[in-house]
């Protein structure tokens, strides 16, 4: 599939839509989702449909989410160029691929092996790479790299994995889905201290689930 001036039209309207009608302000948000084909990172049957709000399945029994949901978890983790951000669960990689267009220095872990190697792939080709891309447990996150400005966690955990809350620099933020599949909350905490978070809530979602471990 290729990046057509029709693609780039639809994503002009999709990024007015997250604007008028989303109420996303962030403009390196909305810029990051104006710029990024989404459409690539979706199976071709799909493409049409790509640039409405709207979520998609992908390899490994996983979703792409909506462009909405992508753009509200993003603006919540406030990014600035050139921070240190930790995205668990790469899927596909169009939100790691939204991070790095955002000028922010990414390091991605995703779990199933399919969808690394398609994200891997996908991310070399038009030239939007993390930093590092790892195939691994999300739950340990990347020591060897922390700590981190910025989490993002996009599946959906039952409780607040700890390894992550210690991979955080104090000041930092993390966003993540927080509870059981039918009732997860969307939050936002912010590492006041080595012993104290502030959590902040947002709605209810609903996410794929964490889960530890790896899938060959």
């Amino acid at each position: 599939m290729r990046d057509s001036f029709v693609h780039k039209g639809k994503r002009k309207i999709l990024t007015e839509y997250l604007r008028d009608k989303v109420g996303i302000t962030d403009e390196g948000v909305l810029s990051a989702i104006n710029a990024v084909p989404r459409h690539l990172f979706m199976e071709s049957i799909f493409e049409d449909f790509a640039y409405e709000d709207r979520a998609f399945p992908i390899a490994a029994h996983q979703t792409i989410s909506h462009p909405s949901t992508v753009a509200e978890q993003t603006e919540l983790l406030e990014v600035s160029p050139q921070e240190k951000v930790l995205e668990i669960g790469t899927g596909s990689g169009y939100q790691t691929a939204v991070l790095v267009a955002m000028n922010a220095n990414v390091f991605t872990v995703e779990r199933q092996k399919a969808l690394f190697d398609f994200s891997h792939l996908k991310l070399r080709e038009i030239n939007l790479r993390p930093k590092f891309q790892a195939f691994g447990d999300g739950f340990a996150g990347l020591p060897t790299f922390a700590p981190f400005d910025k989490i993002l966690v996009t599946c959906g955990a039952e409780v607040l994995p700890t390894e992550l809350i210690k991979q955080l620099k104090i000041g930092g933020k993390m966003v993540i889905p927080i509870g059981k599949a039918e009732e997860q909350i969307l939050c936002r905490f912010s590492k006041i201290s080595e012993k104290e978070l502030v959590r902040e809530e947002f709605g209810a979602y609903k996410f794929v689930p964490m889960l530890s471990d790896t899938n060959q």
